[in-house]
Formats: C-alpha cells, sequence, structure tokens
C-alpha cells in the first residue's frame, strides 16, 4: 500500500498546488485593480472638491468647527473595514503567511514553468493554501503510512493508530468496496485513502491557530475533482479498452438518437465533478465565514457576550463537517470510478 500512496499523493499535489498559485495570482491582479480603480477615484473627487472663490473648507472653518456626525461615520466604516479585513486576510489565498504574530514574506519559485501556462514563465509564487497542502501531505505521510505499515505486519493498533484503523477500515469496506467491489476496489483503495485523509487534513487544518484552509480555495477543490475525473476515464479505458466510449450510449437507443445523447451523458460527467468542486467549496469557505462572523460580533456591545459559543457551536459543527464532506467527497469518487467499470 506505501508504494502506491505516496505516487497517489504526488499525483494529486501536482494537479492540486499550481492550482492555488494561480488562485492567488488572480487576487493580486484584482487587488492592485482596486487599489488603482480606489486612488484615481479619490483624485478625481478631490479635484472636483476643490474651494474655488469665497468658499471656506473645513479647515479654515477651525478645529473646533468639526462637521456633526462625521467621527462617528468615520469609526463605523473603519470597524466594518476591520472586520471585512480580517474576514478576507483568513479566507482568500495570500503570498504572506502570519505565524505567532508575525506576517511572513513567502518566497517566489523561479525557473520556466510555462507548460502550466503563459503567467508561469518567469515562476510562480508560493502562496499559503500550497503551505496547507505541503502540511496536509506530510501528515499523511507521516502519520497515516506508518501506522497503515503496524497494522499491515500484524502489530494491534493504539492510540491514534487505533482511530486511524477505523477511518481506513470504514473507507474500504462501507464506501470503496461497496461502490466498486473487492477485486476492484483492491486496487484502488490507495488513491482514495490518500485523497480521504488529503481532505480531511485539509479541512482540520482551518480550525487551529494560524492554520489555513486549501479546500477553501476553489482552484484547489478544482484540482482534486479533476483528479477524480481522470481516475474515471483511467478505470474506464483500462477496463473496457476503446469500447469504454460506447458506455456513453444508452442500450436501445436509435442510431439517429445518439448524436444528441452521446454529448449529454459526456456533459453530465462532468457536471458531476464541478459539483464535487463546488460542494467542497462552499461547505469550508462558508463555515470559516459563519465563525469569522460570529467572532467579528465581539465589537457590537450588545451580542458581544454571544459571540464566542456562538463560534465554539459552529466550530464543533465544522469539526463534523470537515469528516462529513472528505467522506462525500470520496464516496462520489469512488462511485463514479465503479461506474466507470461497471457501466451497467
Amino acid at each position: 500500500m506505501r508504494s502506491l500512496v505516496i505516487p497517489a499523493l504526488l499525483i494529486l499535489l501536482v494537479v492540486a498546488s499550481p492550482s492555488a498559485a494561480f488562485n492567488d495570482g488572480q487576487n493580486a491582479s484584482s487587488r492592485t485593480a482596486t487599489a488603482q480603480l480606489d486612488s484615481t477615484s479619490a483624485a478625481e473627487m478631490s479635484h472636483e472638491a476643490a474651494p474655488s472663490g469665497d468658499t471656506e473648507s473645513p479647515a479654515q472653518l477651525g478645529e473646533g468647527h468639526e462637521a456633526p456626525g462625521t467621527s462617528t461615520e468615520e469609526a463605523q466604516a473603519e470597524e466594518n473595514g476591520s472586520v471585512l479585513e480580517h474576514l478576507a486576510h483568513h479566507l482568500l489565498d495570500s503570498d504572506r503567511y502570519d505565524l505567532f504574530g508575525y506576517s511572513i514574506q513567502l518566497p517566489k519559485v523561479k525557473g520556466d514553468f510555462s507548460f502550466l501556462g503563459p503567467e508561469y514563465t518567469a515562476g510562480f509564487q508560493i502562496t499559503k493554501h500550497m503551505i496547507g497542502l505541503l502540511i496536509a501531505s506530510l501528515l499523511v505521510i507521516v502519520l497515516v503510512i506508518p501506522a497503515m505499515g503496524r497494522t499491515r505486519h500484524g502489530e494491534v493498533p493504539k492510540g491514534f493508530g487505533n482511530f486511524l484503523e477505523v477511518l481506513v477500515v470504514f473507507v474500504r469496506d462501507e464506501v470503496v468496496y461497496s461502490n466498486m467491489g473487492k477485486e476492484h476496489g483492491r486496487k484502488w483503495l490507495p488513491f482514495f485513502l490518500t485523497l480521504f485523509f488529503l481532505i480531511l487534513f485539509s479541512n482540520l487544518l482551518g480550525l487551529i491557530p494560524w492554520g489555513t484552509t486549501p479546500t477553501g480555495n476553489v482552484n484547489v477543490t478544482a484540482g482534486l475533482a479533476i483528479a477524480s475525473l481522470f481516475g474515471v476515464f483511467f478505470a474506464g479505458v483500462r477496463q473496457h479498452g476503446i469500447k469504454y466510449i460506447a458506455t456513453f450510449i444508452p442500450h436501445g437507443v436509435p442510431w439517429y438518437v445518439i448524436w444528441l445523447l452521446f454529448p449529454i451523458e459526456v456533459f453530465g460527467l462532468l457536471v458531476k465533478h464541478f459539483a464535487l468542486t463546488i460542494r467542497l467549496f462552499a461547505n469550508m469557505l462558508a463555515g470559516h465565514t459563519v465563525i469569522g462572523v460570529f467572532l467579528a460580533l465581539i465589537l457590537t456591545p450588545f451580542v458581544a457576550f454571544a459571540s464566542v459559543p456562538g463560534a465554539v457551536a459552529i466550530s464543533m459543527l465544522e469539526l463534523f463537517v470537515a469528516f462529513l464532506q472528505s467522506y462525500i467527497f470520496i464516496m462520489l469518487g469512488s462511485l463514479f470510478v465503479g461506474m466507470a467499470i461497471h457501466p451497467h
């Protein structure tokens, strides 16, 4: 199993990591464009509002003649801005990683990576979601693989290894074998176990201090879904050869309807994996958004006493969702692969 888990893990990282960097580039471009637009708008407004003739400016009115309500509105705007900035900083990808109160600038990998796209000609930026994926991958290698190796050699698991064995047996018997059969499921078990624990650790990282949630990035979940889609095509072609194309055509359909049903069936398979992408991304993003909103309510005097208990309750729910979404992803992924192997 160890010899198959590590290659599967590397495949997932190759697919998912560059997509996280692409998302960071998009965010950086968007922030730059927004800043430029704001500065341009501010310059135009100041030019239009410049005093002319005998009109007195606020500075000429004296220090004691501050416009009524100005300080309150500015304080409220500053408070709202800090909350939104905190949420965006926690949820979005970035080229900086905050750790123990320090903001660490992540390096940029230089080199010609044009095979990933024209924007990677000069290299790509390491982002915090890529760091999160790397940490989750190391956890799989350091924690899961040695524990399963000791179990395979006949040792009785203890403590954390016992918990991992429960998860592995559940994924094997209730998910992979039930959707693909024992014969084919045994071959695909390392892939789906790797997928399960990689998603699970990525989900859980966002619940610890200074952690980040790579699965809250739609590009990462898209990369994982693409890896599952490649698995479907690989399983179908390996099992049926070129005849796998015929599985997209229902039996008994008249020949003059095939041209219409074939693209619909192919499009349906793509939509299924698009749903995998959005389901995992939306659930993880929404959960962390709700937790951030509850914590931001501390700034509101009337509901501050309920914000922390509410955030704790949502965190407990998010812990359950982290396991649930990992299960749903591999359950549907193994189901799609099983349908490619046994189409009817």
